[in-house]
């Protein structure tokens, strides 16, 4: 297809204004959009990125505005649009402003639609026709994507005990951690050039504790929990083990399920995978992996986290054996995690191909 020229562009293309596009999220979808003749990136001055009025003037004016900002601030401006609304009535722009949040900020809304297009049957229309959308939090995104299909089969109680454990590279934790791992004089933290031993210091201007993989949220109070259990359906919240490594984009979410303790009669290792088959059958972002499949490949028997770097899809593995299954959804945190999920229901919105501009298998 023939690129477009730039008057022609604004004819044609949907106008995205991205605010807070110099997040890692914004820089995310703004890397996806930015060569696609479909779409019309709207711009702010940079000296106005963070005046109330200019950014409500610029969603008005787009067909589709991302919020790539902090809690807070994503609230902050939903409010101030809702209140335009309010003064300029049901036919403005302003009350007919299509908003798609990256943040946590109104993930558990009910007056938002949550963007996670497999969640269930009917979600896909949902997004499509909601003026409103929450992304998906990237641990939340492998959980749900695991454990919903179980509860709306009946193969687990809504009071089954879960727990997930999480590996993440250092993207999910924004431009702070980034700096974090990247800003070393000493590089990645491999093999120094004169030993061949690991560096001592080689991450965080001299912090070694860096090159290991870290767990974090200890208290049980991480902000993807509420969303976690209300999306999941399920009725408390799983025990949540986060862990972030030094790698840059790719994430695992595993999920441990005792068979004893799941529905009535027993249910067995090819009962879960089956009812992930059937869930996901079809579905073009999300693939359940074959039995065995983690046993194949270059090292059978591993699974790397950051496998997926780069795309917009999701692979389930059903491992284990009939008494102890562990499930896990192996993505790009920064793809199917954040970025290209919020693409994703943007393609949606707009009645355009969900895949489009987006990377998978």
């Amino acid at each position: 297809m023939n690129s477009l020229s730039e008057s022609e562009k604004s004819k044609t293309a949907y106008g995205v204004f991205i605010d807070g596009r110099a997040g890692t999220t914004g820089l995310r979808i703004e890397a996806y959009l930015s060569s696609r003749d479909d779409i019309r990136l709207i711009d702010i001055d940079e000296s106005k990125r963070k005046d109330t009025s200019a950014r409500l003037a610029k969603i008005e004016e787009a067909d589709i505005a991302f919020l790539c900002l902090p809690d807070g601030d994503a609230r902050a401006i939903v409010a101030a649009l809702d209140a335009k609304a309010r003064e300029d009535g049901p036919d403005s722009n302003a009350a007919k402003a299509r908003v798609i949040d990256a943040s946590t900020a109104h993930r558990t809304d009910s007056g938002w639609v949550y963007g996670l297009p497999e969640l269930a049957p009917g979600q896909r229309a949902r997004i499509a026709g909601a003026n409103r959308v929450a992304m998906a939090g990237c641990h939340a995104a492998g959980f749900i994507l695991l454990a919903r299909p179980l509860v709306d089969a009946g193969l687990a109680p809504k009071d089954y005990p879960f727990a997930a454990f999480s590996l993440t590279g250092y993207s999910g934790g924004g431009k702070r951690m980034i700096a974090e791992y990247e800003d070393s004089a000493s590089g990645h933290g491999g093999p120094t050039p004169d030993s061949g031993e690991p560096a001592a210091a080689a991450r965080g201007n001299g912090d070694p504790s860096l090159a290991a993989p870290r767990q974090y949220a200890l208290g049980q109070g991480h902000k993807h929990l509420p969303e976690m259990t209300l999306m999941a359906g399920i009725e408390k919240p799983p025990v949540f083990s986060p862990v972030v490594a030094d790698y840059y984009a790719g994430m695992e979410v595993a999920v441990p399920l005792h068979t004893d303790i799941l529905a009535r009669p027993r249910v067995t290792r090819q009962d879960i995978w089956k009812a992930l088959e059937e869930r996901y059958a079809g579905e073009p972002f999300v693939t359940v992996m074959p039995e065995g499949a983690e046993n194949e490949g270059v090292e059978p028997g591993f699974l790397s986290a950051s496998a997926m770097a780069g795309r917009n899809d999701v692979e389930i593995y059903v491992t284990g054996n009939d008494d102890r299954v562990l499930l896990i959804a192996r993505y790009d945190n920064l793809g199917k995690g954040a970025s290209g999920s919020g693409v994703q229901c943007m393609n949606l919105m707009l009645g355009l191909p969900e895949e489009r501009g987006l990377k998978r298998r």
